[in-house]
């Protein structure tokens, strides 16, 4: 495929991709939240016995003061616990208070389902090529601004 060709499908895709990006702004700012608080206490949400803040880093790609800052927010707010880690003392798992659990109920659940109901619209088969795709795509774009020399 030419060069321009697949230009075009970059714009396009990076179209559709902050089009799913807004609509997680959009829902975040419903409840006063940025979007990566919305993921943080999604992520905690979905980690049955909590979770450790640099697995949150992790996953969200995002820096361990980031992290922290967005924690130590809901901590305040008394929606979160923190509790060292037996397996590195420096580490602190995170997990919801009976706060926390009311606050975010209201927030994360229905979420998850508009995701789950949004992909539900689609086949099987769509799915599946869709999962299979984006991985593909993902890896490579890891791979290629990895490869990306520093000036």
């Amino acid at each position: 495929m030419e060069w321009e060709e697949v230009r075009a499908y970059v714009n396009q895709y990076c179209l559709l991709r902050d089009v799913q990006f807004a609509a997680y702004e959009l829902y975040a700012r419903k409840y006063g939240l940025t979007a990566k608080e919305l993921f943080v206490l999604d992520i905690i949400w979905f980690s049955e016995n909590g979770c450790l803040q640099s697995e949150i880093s992790e996953r969200l790609s995002a820096t361990k003061q980031t992290v922290s800052a967005i924690v130590k927010k809901f901590w305040k707010l008394g929606y979160l616990s923190l509790t060292e880690s037996e397996a590195d003392r420096r580490n602190k798992i995170v997990r919801f208070t009976e706060a926390g659990v009311e606050y975010t109920k209201k927030i994360i659940p229905p979420a998850a389902n508009a995701e789950i109901d949004a992909m539900a619209e689609l086949s099987g088969e769509d799915i599946a090529e869709l999962v299979r795709i984006t991985t593909l795509f993902s890896n490579q774009m890891l791979k290629k601004f990895n490869e990306i020399k520093e000036c």
